[in-house]
């Protein structure tokens, strides 16, 4: 019997009837039997591949069948611009078989909040954090609400597994466990996962179902790819804007400054365009996409904001300033195209660098070979377990450290930390008076409360950090986006001028009691420094397929001549010097080059591995090489040096180890740091800066290549 007539009649009709198909794709065949036979599952498709029926038909079918009494499934998006975007879509889905859905999340009003509480619909779409917020809430009886719950369907799981919001919602989902009467059934929809079969088992958690990966055989697909060359970004805008003329097209950016000045530049060739990143006010980029979404011929240039499965219509083209830093990133962007019968998927490459075109041909061959990064899940998610407690200590007016144990015991992402390091933390966080043990029983206390206690709490509700921002108005008071504080300190009254929404604008005055910057229009402003970021690194796998370019004669047919030439310079630059795995190594001007083609983690590790060794060299990595300054080094030297990270015994001397990861940069990575302990703190940038393992097997690799050197 095939999975369309197991599905209940009702549905059946309506497939049918309403949206007039005659068949189910592969994908949906195959998950609704998973599905239906009631394991967890993992379904992978391409964009628009048809996954989100894939496992809603299912999910449909067996609510029709047996209504639930409250949420019977729930529906996660790890942002709300995603659930907004398929509001409608499962807004008919559900209605099409006497079913509602309601969407829950920071924009719903408390209004429509009562109206669901009062009489809840059989389908919740909401994000992770939307869902804590639920559960600790005092108005929401949320063993009422969830006691029947079957299904949880996890969209674009890739954009959150292996992080501190894939931890939180794990942690969550274990919370509705305890709730529900059911073994909660779960689903992950991903295009790009490298790893299925861990993300799966990372999934199912603490369940008892079977579970499988959906993965059909995909249909080869004709490409449109080019990578081109361009000596400045006023350029490279320029010809991006003529590319796009009179077509729908997405302009990828790797930053907000970088998107703004992209936006500038073409709007000043003539070019309607529309600016979507995360800065830019709520009201701007909904007109982006509801303009596009109608037909508009524009471009909505942005960040990795559109990069997730918004839809935003047919579009005619992707464009890219410079790479994205991932495989991953690169297919879920290339297949925002390509989804119209007779259309072919394309990206083209605007690349201001040589490292840039080398990146771009890196992640095409890559995806060519079907390789896509994995996704590591972290089992000692240090800042996620200290926001659980705090969340679980309001939500129930306080709770007994063996019950917290044994619920946050059951999430993968912490199973790597032992009960003994668990009682350790919470007597330092007493300690600290982050909470407070009375009667048995864990409270917030006053530390935890001062820094989260704001808005009702709200700050405590999202893992990630809402750094304080202002908002940027017209004199008017018309809302045109947000600045951080810390760019809102940089600025002067009458004098800064920066650029949001692709337009320059001059500051008035700055309301530092209201939060707020009045600007009005100004001529051709300075460029905007949106402030530091945390270093950008690259894979291991991606730095070496860069390598494995250098070192062949392979030409690429979707170069344009000035890449082709870019990457003849570079193969030259190297030649005699590098070879395929193990780099090389230069010496030039009293300075030692040392390429490794690492990736950003290693090199990062070798960087501190060497400097233990030597303290006065000074030691400058990047995601390629190491660079090694100082009087009068000489290679043998050099040579001598690196010779000691080959000895097992260097990378064993735990002592070693912990100096350096005490003299990290302590870069802030989780809000939650400040009620870490210190080693714990250690770790966490120890664990985000250093790759120790695979400095360490990189290092035995390449043992005959510092000695060969010349």
């Amino acid at each position: 019997m095939s999975v369309f007539a197991r599905f209940a009649p009702r549905l059946q009709e309506a497939i049918v009837a309403r949206l007039g198909w005659t068949s189910l794709r592969p994908v949906q065949e195959l998950a609704g039997e998973a599905l239906l036979a009631g394991k967890n599952a993992v379904v992978l498709a391409p964009t628009a591949g048809g996954k989100t029926e894939a496992s809603m038909f299912p999910t449909l079918s067996n609510l029709v069948s047996d209504q639930p009494d409250g949420v019977g499934a729930l529906y996660i998006a790890p942002i709300k611009a995603l659930l907004n975007n398929q509001a409608d879509r499962l807004g008919t889905y559900t209605e099409m078989v006497g079913l509602r859905r309601f969407v829950w999340h920071g924009d719903t009003t408390s209004h429509e909040r009562k109206v669901f509480l009062r009489e809840p619909c059989e389908l919740l779409m909401t994000t992770p954090e939307s869902l804590e917020v639920m559960l600790v809430s005092q108005t929401v009886d949320s063993k009422a609400l969830f006691g029947d719950l079957r299904i949880v369907v996890i969209d674009e799981i890739h954009a959150i597994a292996g992080t501190d919001r894939g931890a939180h919602l794990m942690s969550v989902i274990e919370r509705l466990v305890r709730l529900s009467k059911h073994d909660i059934q779960r689903v992950g929809l991903s295009a790009t996962v490298g790893n299925p079969d861990e993300i799966l088992r990372w999934l199912q958690g603490s369940s008892q179902r079977s579970g499988c990966v959906v993965d059909p055989p995909k249909k080869p697909a004709r490409r449109q790819l080019l990578v081109t060359h361009r000596q400045d970004l006023a350029t490279l805008a320029f010809d991006a804007a003529r590319m796009s003329q009179g077509q729908k097209s997405l302009f990828f950016c790797q930053s907000r400054s970088v998107s703004e000045a992209v936006a500038e530049h073409m709007r000043r060739a003539g070019t309607k365009v529309f600016v979507h990143h995360s800065a830019v006010s709520k009201e701007e980029r909904q007109l982006a996409e509801q303009e596009f979404h109608h037909g508009s011929n524009a471009c909505i240039v942005c960040t990795s904001t559109l990069e997730l499965g918004i839809d935003v219509g047919d579009l005619d083209r992707v464009l890219q300033a410079e790479a994205p830093g991932s495989v991953g990133s690169f297919l879920q962007r290339m297949g925002r195209t390509g989804r119209r019968d007779g259309q072919t998927a394309n990206t083209t490459f605007f690349c201001t660098t040589s490292e840039s075109v080398l990146q771009a041909i890196a992640l095409i061959e890559l995806a060519k070979s079907h390789w896509v990064e994995n996704i590591v899940v972290n089992d000692r998610c240090w800042p996620v377990m200290i926001h659980q407690l705090l969340a679980m200590s309001l939500a129930g007016n306080g709770v007994a450290p063996e019950d917290a144990w044994d619920h946050l015991s059951r999430v993968p992402d912490f199973q790597g930390i032992s009960r003994s390091e668990f009682n350790d933390l919470i007597d330092w966080m007493i300690q600290d008076n982050s909470l407070i043990l009375t009667s048995g029983l864990l409270i917030l206390g006053p530390q935890a409360e001062r820094r989260f206690g704001r808005r009702n709490f709200m700050e405590l509700y999202a893992v990630f950090s809402s750094p304080q921002s202002y908002t940027v108005q017209s004199t008017d008071g018309r809302p045109l986006g947000t600045l951080s504080q810390d760019f809102v300190d940089g600025l002067v009254d009458g004098v800064s001028c920066f650029l949001l929404g692709g337009r320059a604008w001059l500051v008035n005055f700055t309301n530092h009691s209201e939060r707020a910057v009045q600007v009005a229009s100004a001529p051709r402003g300075r460029q905007p420094t949106w402030g530091g970021f945390l270093p950008q690194f690259l894979s291991f796998d991606l730095c070496q397929k860069i390598l494995d370019i250098l070192c062949s004669e392979e030409t690429y047919p979707y170069l344009d001549p000035a890449a082709t030439s870019e990457l003849d310079q570079q193969r030259q630059q190297v030649r005699g010097i590098v070879r395929p795995k193990v780099g090389g190594v230069d010496f030039i001007n009293n300075e030692v080059h040392w390429h490794t083609f690492a990736g950003g983690r290693i090199n990062a590790t070798l960087k501190h591995a060497l400097a233990d060794i030597a303290p006065t060299w000074q030691i400058l990595p990047d995601n390629f090489r190491i660079r090694v300054r100082a009087d009068n080094i000489s290679i043998n030297e050099f040579n001598a040096t690196v010779h000691q990270l080959r000895q097992p015994e260097f990378w064993t001397d735990q002592d070693r180890w912990i100096r350096i990861a005490a003299n990290l940069p302590n870069y802030r990575l989780s809000k939650f740091q400040p009620l870490m302990p210190a080693t714990v703190q250690t770790e966490l940038v120890s664990n985000f800066m250093l790759d120790v393992a695979g400095a360490q097997t990189f290092s035995f690799s390449s043992s005959s290549m510092a000695a060969n050197s010349t």
